[in-house]
């Protein structure tokens, strides 16, 4: 179908303190004449980074033999529906999350190091110093194209400041992702605060008067924006009708689960009223964080995002699946076999939730191909084993396509030591930001592309 006048990549259906962003549509397309030929609309690439903590039972983790068709191993088995969609990279290291002479504190170094490739300063005061993170100098770069040039989003808050780990600031140990090397870029937790952020308009009268009507009258977000709504769907085809009406009942269903949730007060101070949006089950405070997050991609509201399943050093128990023991007291497991397999439990836990991101992606069409075609998303910890606290050998894998700049499917086994960085500097130049170095990086992997 070809549309005269295509609609705009950032039209927004708007209603009182609500702003929702639109998926790809093929009413998008531009046209190159007046009733000419049209043309797809060039699909972005999206990039996300998965965190896990504490390190992973990696005689579980490691594929035998390199190349594709491998066998998949006991701890990623969750991920077997999702083979061809993923590489399993092994060998790549981050030598700066070392002690390189500031002794322990490889909980802290790992959280920080893992996106920046920096080597941290150690303090425990106000002048920490680590480096701009991988997601946020693609931010700089792209992510003025978006609402928001970047999400951070995660299931444990942690402390910004503080003596924790060995010496090192909590702020360390708390954040993923650094807009400079001073200033780390905090994550929102709850669930409910950040579907309130995708989808409000940012005028901070309506989007009060919004959430108390909602609230007080049990109306959806979605009945601010039916006149809009309706007005743009008489202007759509029967395909793009049926992807918006997906796209609004995502958005419904999400907000539903929401309402469920029995209020649980953190205490946070920006609105201290507001009953909190995070589930007791921890299985669902992920999950609902990747619904927000495939919408956020959906919408196009952002390309880049980081997703924190738990800060390093995090000693979590997990009763729900046999596990009452606290992680990080496991990690410590000095070859004890009981211990190893609870840790191959509690990492078979957290793939199943990367699985279950996978499914939500790769169910959205787009033009050429899926949402999970369309983006590269890392997922692994920068600590291999937890008991010795190395930061070589890390467990990593390569989730999507890329826009198929990818050949997934396989296992690729790096050279000892090959730094995490390169791995980053790739990625970077798929999202249309290359950089002559980042971290320690001594080039590109070529070999993925």
């Amino acid at each position: 179908m070809i549309f005269k006048e295509p609609i705009s990549r950032r039209t927004m259906l708007k209603g009182l303190g609500t702003a929702i962003a639109l998926p790809y549509l093929e009413a998008m397309m531009p046209a190159l004449a007046f009733g000419g030929t049209g043309q797809k609309a060039a699909i972005p690439v999206r990039m996300a980074f998965i965190y896990v903590p504490n390190g992973i039972h990696m005689p579980d983790w490691t594929p035998i033999g390199a190349g594709a068709d491998y066998p998949i191993p006991a701890v990623l088995e969750p991920l077997k529906p999702f083979q061809k969609d993923l590489c399993v990279l092994t060998g790549l290291a981050q030598n700066n999350a070392r002690a390189l002479g500031d002794g322990p504190g490889d909980h802290a170094r790992a959280m920080s190091t893992f996106l920046t490739g920096t080597h941290i300063k150690k303090t425990a005061g106000a002048d920490i110093k680590a480096g701009i993170s991988v997601d946020q100098v693609a931010a700089q770069n792209v992510g003025s194209l978006t609402r928001f040039p970047s999400l951070e989003i995660g299931c444990e808050r942690g402390l910004q400041s503080g003596a924790c780990d060995s010496g090192y600031s909590c702020a360390y140990q708390s954040n993923l992702s650094w807009r400079s090397d001073s200033l780390p870029m905090g994550k929102e937790v709850d669930p409910r605060l950040l579907f309130d952020r995708l989808f409000s308009n940012q005028i901070p009268g309506e989007t009060e008067e919004s959430r108390q009507r909602r609230e007080r009258y049990k109306r959806s977000i979605l009945d601010f924006v039916t006149e809009d709504a309706n007005a743009l769907k008489a202007k759509l085809g029967s395909i793009d009708q049926r992807k918006l009406d997906e796209y609004l009942s995502g958005i419904r269903e999400l907000e539903r689960r929401l309402t469920r949730i029995e209020p649980n007060r953190i205490g946070d101070s920006s609105i201290p009223q507001r009953p909190s949006g995070i589930p007791k089950e921890y299985q669902d405070h992920i999950r609902l964080m990747c619904d927000l997050l495939v919408l956020a991609f959906q919408g196009d509201l952002t390309r880049i995002s980081t997703f924190v399943f738990a800060n390093d050093g995090s000693n979590r128990s997990y009763k729900s699946i046999g596990v009452p023991e606290g992680h990080h007291d496991l990690s410590h497991h000095q070859g004890n076999k009981e211990k190893q397999e609870k840790i191959k439990k509690i990492n078979h836990f957290h793939i199943s939730q990367a699985a279950y991101l996978l499914s939500k992606l790769k169910a959205i069409k787009e033009q050429t191909g899926t949402l999970l075609d369309h983006s590269m998303i890392v997922y692994g910890s920068c600590i291999g084993d937890g008991n010795r606290h190395n930061h070589n050998d890390l467990p990593i894998l390569l989730l999507g396509k890329g826009a198929g700049s990818f050949k997934p499917g396989r296992h690729i086994v790096y050279p000892r030591d090959t730094p995490l960085s390169n791995l980053f500097m790739t990625m970077l130049e798929l999202m249309g930001s290359p950089v002559k170095s980042f971290g320690d990086s001594t080039g590109t992997l070529s070999d993925l592309i």
